[in-house]
């Protein structure tokens, strides 16, 4: 039986959109549907969305294996250099800390892959905030997905909640 965990999360410091987290992302194992995700992300890169693995530093990638994926096309090296540096570093550590926490089990770091959509506003401006907000973002999107929460029951108790962007 093959297992996909789901997740999300948003993160904003206070009335600050421009370095706004949005992180959507699936858990399960190389042999499933995410692993076919994971392989598929990696092959088909396209104009202004690279995909890239998640690495806590150079030759040290994130466990369980994690591709992020760009959900907003990237023009100029401002935002690849945003993508490629403070939100890659943000989301390894955030998937290996969940490990080390328990959050994610120890065994299956290597049987499972993580396939993380990574937003970042064209207007980003703030590193650290782009770091510290991706992080959080992930760790939570992670909570989220293994423990299937929000359950049915809440979405439908908060189906009325104003969207921060609407």
């Amino acid at each position: 039986m093959s297992v996909m965990f789901v997740g999300e999360a948003l993160v904003i410091e206070g009335s600050d959109l421009d370095n706004v987290a949005h992180i959507d992302l699936m858990i399960g194992p190389k042999n499933g549907p995410v692993g076919i995700a994971f392989a598929n992300a990696l092959s088909h890169q396209t104009h202004g969305h690279t995909n890239l693995l998640a690495v806590v530093s150079p030759n040290i990638p994130a466990k369980p294996a994690t591709v992020m994926i760009t959900k907003v096309t990237l023009k100029g090296s401002k935002q690849v250099m945003q993508m490629f540096g403070p939100a890659q570093a943000a989301v390894a550590r955030a998937v290996v800390d969940s490990v080390v926490e328990g959050v994610l089990p120890k065994a299956q770091a290597e049987e499972w892959v993580i396939v993380c959509g990574v937003f970042i506003a064209p207007s980003a401006n703030d590193n650290k905030k782009i770091y510290k907000n991706n992080y959080e973002a992930v760790k939570q999107a992670i909570k989220n997905a293994v423990k299937a929460s929000p359950t049915i029951d809440e979405i439908i108790a908060k189906k009325e909640t104003k969207h921060p962007f609407e």
